[in-house]
């Protein structure tokens, strides 16, 4: 099917108007876009370009061509234009953004330079879209992580997103970012940005080998690392997708999650599922100072029981739900306390007083993250509901054991 639709794109390029037409075999298509830093300052740009005889084999898994689905070249430059015109040096074709749907960028690059620069020559540029993902190489170089080879999807930036797709719809601890969303949050009044991070598993150089796709276990792969937090338009810090779960649930992003609850210490270990939840941020201001109420309403099911009780007693179901409130309490307090500490707004608290309470936010908003925003006080509730307790009253092994 992605064969299909690219066969589609490409057609749509050829039949186009002829005042922008280009011959085919003049383009190439960049699919990913890498920022790094080199040690006297230069910025190295990486590009991602499909090879057209591969691609189609490429994209699933399967075998139309013998070589690489992708090329990856790099540049140097002082600004981002400088680099992708240098970039024409070394590729044989024009290189064409439309396709465009991944931007990587170094954790040393966001730390030291920040991503404003990035931001405004992606956003003036008429070929990108701004609805291309952002990541953050975390512990690598944006070029390493653009050149893995990855089974399954064998194009690395389509692996990116395709992993944040499914972790941020299944497990909770991610949240996609494209780059007209960070734009929209660098210039909003009290919120500062959160972008998905990913790192490198084994050993890189043998990961951007094609024997890397023939073994059974990769040498090298990305996976989804967390969050990374970023203040006035550089990255501070890092939380790992564990802790980033109250942040994304704090952001109301939560689609699905899991969260384990331990019965009676370590008699067993039970899995409520949240299926569907509800988040309610409320502001009151006494004196002007701001005070906040965070109210959340999950229900779920449960998706394994490992300990001796009988899951039909609602006594027990009642125990569990109130285990259920107390670690999601947990998660959140988690989160604001990783925000405060980090002194940087990324759970929108100072954009909800811009909101309700403009007055009370110009006398904040000079040194809210600094200093407002650390000292916040958060009350935070918690109800949690079992939909479907599971067919069985209690767990056969337990059965087992009491026959």
């Amino acid at each position: 099917m992605k064969a299909k639709v690219l066969i589609f794109l490409i057609l749509t390029i050829i039949l186009s108007g002829c005042g922008s037409q280009r011959e085919l075999t003049d383009i190439a298509f960049v699919t990913a876009l890498g920022i790094d830093k080199d040690e006297d300052g230069k910025i190295i740009g990486t590009f991602q370009i499909v090879n057209p005889s591969n691609v189609a084999g490429g994209l699933q898994g399967g075998s139309a061509g013998e070589g690489a689905a992708v090329t990856v070249y790099t540049a140097k430059g002082d600004s981002i234009v400088a680099v992708s015109r240098h970039a024409s040096t070394k590729v044989s074709r024009l290189l064409y953004y439309a396709h465009t749907n991944l931007v990587v960028v170094s954790d040393k690059f966001a730390k030291e330079e920040g991503l404003n620069e990035v931001l405004d020559a992606l956003d003036r540029d008429v070929q990108f879209r701004t609805t291309t993902k952002l990541v953050i190489a975390h512990g690598a170089k944006a070029k390493d992580v653009l050149s893995i080879t990855t089974p399954i999807d064998k194009i690395p930036s389509t692996k990116v997103i395709e992993t944040l797709k499914f972790s941020e719809r299944r497990w909770g601890g991610n949240k996609s970012v494209s780059v007209h969303q960070m734009i929209d949050i660098l210039t909003a009044p009290g919120r500062e940005p959160i972008i998905p991070s990913f790192k490198i598993n084994g050993n890189v150089e043998e990961g951007m080998q094609l024997e890397n796709l023939h073994s059974t276990i990769p040498k090298a792969g990305l996976q989804a690392d967390g969050m990374a937090i970023f203040k006035e338009g550089k990255m501070i810090d890092v939380v790992n997708e564990n802790d980033a779960i109250g942040i994304i649930w704090l952001l109301d992003k939560i689609q699905e999650t899991n969260v384990p609850i331990y019965w009676d210490g370590d008699k067993g270990i039970i899995s409520y599922q949240v299926l569907r939840d509800t988040v309610k941020i409320s502001v009151d201001v006494e004196d002007g100072k701001p005070n906040f109420s965070v109210h959340i309403r999950v229900k779920g099911d449960l998706g394994e029981v490992n300990a001796p009780i009988n899951i039909k007693d609602r006594q027990v179901q009642e125990k569990i739900e109130k285990k259920v409130e107390k670690q999601i309490k947990e998660k959140i307090q988690l989160a604001i306390r990783l925000a405060q500490e980090n002194k940087s707004d990324i759970l929108g608290f100072g954009e909800k007083i811009y909101r309700s309470h403009p007055k009370t936010w110009k006398t904040l908003r000079n040194d809210w993250n600094d200093k407002q925003f650390p000292e916040l006080k958060v009350k935070v509730t918690v109800d949690a509901s079992i939909i479907r307790p599971g067919l069985r009253n209690s767990p056969f092994i337990y059965q087992l054991d009491n026959d």
